[in-house]
């Protein structure tokens, strides 16, 4: 069962206010799953994949992260981290440095600046939205347009990693 490959792991939140020309998310927090996801030696981005599609997540993506910063404004980012590490900056220019390595997942709500300030060469992310949204790469200050998307887009039904009463259902409900 793939759920069985998900481990209970303790997860941390990260409220993220507008910075500058980045919007972020003034409501819901980034969700940081550490060594969520129990690496298996034979394709682990296959297993990334399936744990997310099982949670209604579609994989959209294998690759790594951009090393500029960019936010989305139709949709929520599920990324897990299959190999190597990062620093990542979360929020935007000055914002706050995370680093994550392989096992690691963190959910980005709509609107949270992210960037790849530094990697390890074996680096891979896989990717994820949930249903109907997806990730318009967006580097300027939004517009009215997009911060009144950024405040309506629907919740996802379920946490990418958890399932129906995981993390999202707790912490941006």
């Amino acid at each position: 069962m793939v759920r069985s490959q998900a481990v209970d792991a303790p997860v941390q939140t990260l409220l993220l206010d507008r910075n500058d020309w980045v919007p972020n998310n003034p409501r819901l927090p980034v969700l940081i799953y550490i060594k969520a996801i129990a690496i298996q030696p034979s394709d682990p981005a296959a297993l990334f994949e399936n744990i997310f599609s099982a949670n209604g997540w579609p994989p959209q993506w294998r690759y790594g992260i951009h090393d500029y910063h960019h936010y989305h404004t139709q949709g929520h980012e599920v990324l897990g981290i299959v190999s190597g590490f990062a620093r990542l900056m979360l929020g935007g220019p000055q914002g706050r440095v995370l680093e994550v390595s392989a096992g690691d997942v963190l959910l980005l709500p709509v609107g949270i600046a992210h960037c790849n300030n530094e990697s390890s060469d074996d680096f891979l992310v896989v990717g994820a939205y949930p249903p109907g949204q997806h990730a318009d790469i967006c580097r300027d200050a939004p517009t009215q347009e997009q911060l009144a998307s950024i405040l309506e887009l629907p919740f996802p039904e379920r946490d990418p990693v958890q399932g129906v009463h995981g993390a999202v259902s707790r912490h941006w409900l």
